[in-house]
């Protein structure tokens, strides 16, 4: 009998890499994988040197190349984003419960930071609401912002120096992936329970309420306006005055600045993130996230030291800025330089703002970050992810907004922890008139091989998950057997399309116990190199490893008609 035809490649078997040089891979790909140093290789010293420094201070690639023409529209969408920014700066100071001349401060000196190291095209620099209010709560659980406003406000400085150390180290180390477990859907519950509360907690200005909670939970907030329901700061001129002797590591306070400065620094981050490279794409641009976290991690820590609070990229001041037609991260310059004439002159003025059009400007932001289409659309395209959401939203707004945070993101891990655990797996069958094999589920049309089940695992095995694939691959394969047995066939073959090893072992013991043999389709380099070490290749022989499921199905085709006799029965 013909034997199967020899396919064109044939699976690698090569001795498995060393430690150092797998490690060296695995790290690269974890921490590296926009590879951000291929533009220094074959490159002399001193060009490598010069790559090296646009690389991580971006001011030095695009300014050598800036003109007036670009300069115009920089000047522009600069001067739109500054009057945007006194009023919001001076309404997120008051929801922080800071001087309003601290907002102004931190659309000073922050953004001078951010153009010379951020990588965004587009992203304005400002205070955001939802972190003015997370840090308020957080802080006022240790001192009173009314009864000790200055250790209050020393406190905050603090709390944005721990979050700029945060977020630079995050960058320093290329650990944005932790950022990601921060979920589109979570963000978009923590906005809308944010802005729920924010929108409450203005009320106070509307009605011109003297006495207030300070707790910031709706309960709490609505029985503080139905209880006083029968009832602006001063601005000096002046810039930034220098506050890094005011940063506060007393043992007593120092729990709540440092919670503060975790939580806020990944919030800050996931929002200026997400918001860059949002408008980034429009103009299909990258933008590097790691360098946005250096980036954001300097402009707050010198922001500590210059009476600053926290700041990142808005959405507001963001999109005015890319409408307004910005070229380069100048904008940001032409609104510090804004910021600066009006701490210089004009800040008293602002003084006389009524505290009711701050409140109205505060609430008429918000309303737009609660995005109930966007919840629709979970609720329509994926539950799980809904369910995130809404634990964001109603934990912001009934417990606290750290507890909404923390309840939503651990949501957020257990479904990824699931995936891992609870991996999906697919029987395949060949689709007819093709050399094709797809998911007999999602393809029905798609044709079993008699005597062979082919199966696909849909992720690595681990130890999460190696109990549960064993069990899923004998149920597939007693569900197939009592099909086959019907028909007066056997299983004599079972193809694993694979990336994981360590449960193989309990499975072919397994399946030959019952007369079927295991065969392996396409192992990826480290399981191959896990197969090899564990000897596992030696047990089933490389002749059960194949590249491809086509090349399988051949070779057990071909075993399965040689091993029976003309007249159908088995030999011995």
């Amino acid at each position: 009998m013909a034997s199967p035809s020899e396919p064109v490649y044939k699976v690698n078997f090569a001795n498995p890499r060393s430690f150092a040089t797998a490690f060296k891979a695995n790290l690269k790909e974890t921490l590296f994988p926009d590879d951000p140093f291929r533009q220094f290789k074959n490159e002399p010293p001193s060009r490598r040197a010069k790559k090296a420094l646009q690389y991580f201070v971006p001011i030095f690639e695009w300014l050598p190349k800036y003109n007036f023409r670009l300069f115009k529209y920089d000047l522009l969408a600069g001067i739109t984003i500054a009057s945007l920014a006194i009023p919001q700066g001076i309404s997120y100071a008051k929801l922080a419960n800071l001087p309003p001349v601290i907002g102004l401060y931190s659309s000073f000196v922050p953004p001078l930071v951010y153009a010379v190291f951020g990588s965004s095209k587009h992203l304005a620099v400002g205070t955001v609401a939802a972190c003015s209010l997370l840090i308020s709560s957080i802080i006022e659980e240790k001192v009173s912002a009314h009864t000790n406003p200055t250790l209050y406000l020393h406190l905050v400085f603090t709390a944005t120096f721990f979050t700029g150390i945060i977020q630079t180290a995050l960058g320093f180390f290329r650990l944005g992936i932790l950022v990601d477990f921060l979920s589109h859907s979570t963000i978009t519950g923590f906005m809308g329970g944010t802005a729920t509360l924010i929108c409450l907690q203005q009320l106070r200005g509307i009605f011109g309420l003297k006495h207030f909670t300070t707790k910031t939970d709706v309960v709490s907030v609505l029985r503080a306006i139905l209880s006083h329901r029968n009832e602006v700061g001063d601005l000096k001129k002046g810039v930034n005055p220098l506050s890094i002797k005011y940063l506060n590591f007393d043992s007593q306070y120092i729990s709540a600045p440092l919670k503060a400065g975790i939580i806020t620094a990944m919030v800050a981050l996931a929002e200026g993130i997400a918001i860059g490279r949002s408008f980034a794409i429009m103009k299909n641009e990258q933008i590097d996230g790691n360098k946005e976290m250096i980036a954001f991690g300097f402009m707050n820590i010198v922001g500590s030291f210059t009476s600053c609070y926290l700041t990142t990229g808005p959405f507001s001041k963001t999109a005015v800025n890319f409408n307004a037609g910005c070229r380069t991260a100048m904008a940001n310059v032409v609104m510090a330089m804004c910021m600066l004439l009006t701490l210089l002159l004009l800040a008293p003025l602002f003084s006389y703002t009524p505290l009711v059009a701050l409140s109205a400007i505060i609430m008429s932001a918000m309303l737009g970050l609660i995005e109930y289409e966007k919840a629709y659309h979970l609720f329509k395209t994926d539950k799980f992810d809904f369910c995130i959401c809404m634990v964001a939203f109603f934990g912001v707004a009934f417990i606290s907004m750290d507890m909404g945070l923390m309840l939503s993101v651990g949501l957020a891990i257990l479904r990824a922890l699931l995936y891992v655990a609870r991996p999906a797996t697919c029987k395949l069958g060949n689709i007819p008139n093709s050399a094709l094999f797809r998911d007999v589920e999602q393809y029905p049309g798609a044709k079993g091989v008699p005597g062979i089940l082919i199966l696909q695992l849909g992720s690595p095995i681990y130890f999460a998950n190696c109990t549960y694939i064993r069990e899923r691959i004998l149920r597939w394969f007693r569900d197939e057997q009592a099909i086959t047995e019907s028909k007066g066939n056997d299983i004599e073959h079972i193809l694993l399309d694979l990336g994981g090893v360590e449960t193989l072992f309990e499975v072919r013991r397994n399946m030959e116990a019952r007369g079927t043999r295991v065969v392996l389709v396409n192992p990826r380099i480290e399981v191959m190199e896990k197969l090899i070490a564990t000897k596992f290749i030696e047990k089933i022989g490389k002749e059960s490893v194949f590249l491809s499921i086509e090349d399988a199905i051949e070779t057990c085709r071909f075993s399965l008609r040689s091993l029976k006799q003309p007249n159908g029965s088995l030999e011995d």
